[in-house]
């Protein structure tokens, strides 16, 4: 389940990082930026489902692992600062850190609210 929730993740993140990148022309990295905070609330909507084990797996574990990249967030975050672009390095950190637990935060709330 992992692995097949994981295959179809990591494809969503690379079609839709590489559909972004296109688009934006400034130095903060907005692909991973909203990828990584809208899995964030994805994540908070699968916990407030609380699904069975084996859609957990293939929701939570497979598909959003592989979905949201914490490592691309950390190359970026610092690629930023190895450029002298501290302000934008710092902004994208901290935005993306503060939104991601807010976005799960809102995802599981709009579930427990709803359901």
């Amino acid at each position: 389940m992992v692995g097949i929730g994981g295959a179809a993740g990591s494809l969503c993140r690379f079609e839709l990082a590489r559909l972004m990148a296109g688009k934006s022309t400034m130095a903060f990295p907005f692909g991973t930026f909203i990828i990584n905070v809208t899995g964030a609330i994805l994540l908070g909507i699968v916990i407030g489902i609380n699904p069975g084990n084996n859609a957990y797996l293939l929701l939570g574990d497979g598909f959003l692992g592989a979905f949201t990249t914490f490592s691309t967030f950390m190359y970026e975050g610092f690629n930023l600062f190895a450029d002298n672009k501290r302000r934008s390095a710092f902004a994208y950190i901290a935005i993306t850190l503060l939104l991601g637990v807010l976005g799960f935060g809102l995802g599981f709330g709009l579930v427990k609210f709803f359901l």
